[in-house]
C-alpha cells in the first residue's frame, strides 16, 4: 500500500511539475535561464517563439491553452514534434497548391549532408554572423568557443588521449542547432518556382514543375551543390533521395538528379520529419506506423490499470503517451485519410477509453481542435509565413476561402482550417 501510495506522489508530483511555469519566460527580455525537463502533450500548446540571438541560452518559449509560458530545449524530440509541424504543413500546401493546376508535378529532394554540425568552420561563420549584424564581442565568444576544444573518449576507466579540435560544433551542445541554422540562412531558392525547406540540418528541395520543363529545378540543384562547397558541407549522396509527386494520366519517366557525378535515387516513400510521406500521398502507410507505436503504449496503459491507479492518472499517462502520437503533426495528414484509416486510429482511442473507463476526445475531435488552434496562432502572429493565407472579408468577421480543384488541397490543413475558423467564429 505504501509504495503504491508513494507511485501516486510521484505522478501527482510529475503532472504538477508538467504546468510548472518557468520564470525565465516571464518578462519582455525573451531569454530562458533553464529548460522545462518535463514533457507535455503537444495539444497543450498554444504557440512558440525562439529566443533572442543573443542570448545566453538558445531556446524556445512554449505557450500553453491556460496562458503559461515555458522555456524548453529546441533538441529535444519532443519539443522538436511541435516545431516541425510548420515545416511539413508549409511544404504539402506548396505541392497540393501546384498539383491543383492542370500538366504539372512536383519533385522533391530530401538532403542528407555528412557530419552536418561537425564540418563548420568557425572563421567562416563568423563572418556570416558579423554580416547579420553580431556584435564584435559576441562573435569573438562564439569563436573562442568553437575553437580550441580539447576532446578525449572515455570507455569505462579507459580515457584515450586528448585531440584538441578547432572545427565544427559539439554534438548536443544547444548552441549546435542555432549555429547551423545562422550558417545556412543565404542558402535560398534562386527560382521562383523552387523553395527549400530547411529544419536544422534537414533540407528539402521542392521543384514545383509544370509542363515538363524542368531546367529550374535542375539548375536549383546544380546551385545548392555549388553553395554546399563553398560553405564546406558535404552531401551524403547513399542517404540523399528524390520523390516525384506526378498525378498526370499521360506520365513521362522521370530520370534521377545527378549530383557531382552521382546519381539520387527516386523513392516511392521517404519519413519526412517524422511523416510517412509516399509519391501518391496517401497516408495509409503514415496510419499504419502511428497505429503501431500507439498499439504498444497501450500495454502500459493496461499495467497501470491493474495497478487500480485512478482514472485522472491513467488519462494523463494516456494524454502524454498515446494521444500525443496520435496527435503528432495531424494537421498536416488528417484531413486527407481514408475512412479505413481514421477508423484505425479511432479503434485506438475506443481501447484506451474502455481500459481508463472515461470517455476522451475523437481523432476527429483532436484534429479540430488542432486545427483551429494553430489557425489562430498562425493569424495573430503577422511574422509567419503561412499569415497572409488568413486574409479577412471585407465584412471582417469570416476569412476568404482558399481556392482548390481538388479533394487534395480543398482537405489540406489551411483550407481547412480557414473553413473551421468562419464556422467557429
Amino acid at each position: 500500500m505504501f509504495s503504491r501510495s508513494l507511485l501516486l506522489v510521484l505522478l501527482g508530483l510529475s503532472c504538477l511539475q508538467s504546468f510548472t511555469m518557468a520564470q525565465s519566460a516571464n518578462g519582455a527580455d525573451l531569454c530562458c535561464f533553464e529548460f522545462h525537463k518535463k514533457p507535455f502533450p503537444a495539444s497543450n500548446v498554444v504557440s512558440y517563439e525562439e529566443t533572442r540571438s543573443d542570448c545566453s541560452l538558445p531556446g524556445v518559449i512554449f505557450t500553453t491553452k491556460k496562458g503559461f509560458r515555458m522555456c524548453v530545449d529546441p533538441e529535444v524530440e519532443w519539443v522538436q514534434q511541435v516545431i516541425k509541424n510548420d515545416a511539413i504543413t508549409t511544404t504539402f500546401h506548396l505541392a497540393l497548391t501546384h498539383l491543383d493546376n492542370k500538366d504539372t508535378y512536383v519533385r522533391m529532394l530530401f538532403i542528407d549532408f555528412s557530419s552536418a554540425f561537425n564540418t563548420i568552420i568557425p572563421q567562416h561563420l563568423i563572418e556570416k554572423l558579423s554580416l547579420l549584424g553580431l556584435n564584435t564581442s559576441l562573435c569573438n565568444w562564439i569563436l573562442d568557443f568553437l575553437t580550441g576544444r580539447p576532446q578525449s573518449v572515455r570507455i569505462g576507466n579507459s580515457i584515450s588521449s586528448t585531440t584538441t579540435l578547432s572545427t565544427g560544433a559539439p554534438q548536443g551542445c544547444l548552441l549546435s542547432p542555432l549555429l547551423f541554422t545562422l550558417l545556412t540562412h543565404d542558402c535560398a531558392a534562386t527560382h521562383s518556382t523552387n523553395h527549400i525547406i530547411k529544419f536544422a540540418d534537414d533540407t528539402t528541395v521542392v521543384g514545383l514543375i509544370s509542363k515538363n520543363d524542368e531546367s529550374a529545378y535542375r539548375e536549383e540543384v546544380k546551385h545548392l551543390s555549388a553553395w554546399c562547397k563553398a560553405n564546406n558541407l558535404s552531401l551524403n549522396m547513399d542517404k540523399s533521395k528524390e520523390m516525384v509527386v506526378d498525378f498526370r494520366r499521360a506520365q513521362s519517366d522521370h530520370s534521377p538528379l545527378n549530383i557531382d557525378g552521382s546519381s539520387v535515387e527516386i523513392v516511392k516513400n521517404i519519413k519526412f520529419l517524422g511523416v510517412h510521406l509516399t509519391e501518391n500521398l496517401n497516408w495509409s502507410l503514415n496510419t499504419s506506423s502511428i497505429s503501431k507505436k500507439a498499439q504498444q503504449r497501450l500495454y502500459f496503459l493496461r499495467r497501470l490499470r491493474k495497478a487500480h491507479l485512478p482514472p485522472p492518472i491513467l488519462t494523463m499517462f494516456y494524454r502524454g503517451t498515446i494521444e500525443s502520437i496520435l496527435s503528432s503533426c495531424i494537421t498536416a495528414w488528417f484531413g486527407n485519410c481514408t475512412v479505413s484509416d481514421r477508423k484505425t486510429l479511432q479503434r485506438i482511442v475506443r481501447t484506451a477509453e474502455k481500459i481508463i473507463g472515461f470517455s476522451l476526445p475523437s481523432v476527429t475531435d483532436i484534429y479540430t481542435t488542432h486545427c483551429i488552434r494553430k489557425a489562430n496562432s498562425i493569424v495573430d502572429d503577422p511574422t509567419h509565413p503561412s499569415h497572409t493565407l488568413f486574409t479577412l472579408l471585407p465584412s471582417g468577421k469570416r476569412f476568404r476561402s482558399i481556392r482548390a480543384l481538388t479533394t487534395r488541397l480543398c482537405n489540406s490543413f489551411f483550407p481547412q482550417a480557414i473553413r473551421l475558423l468562419n464556422t467557429h467564429n
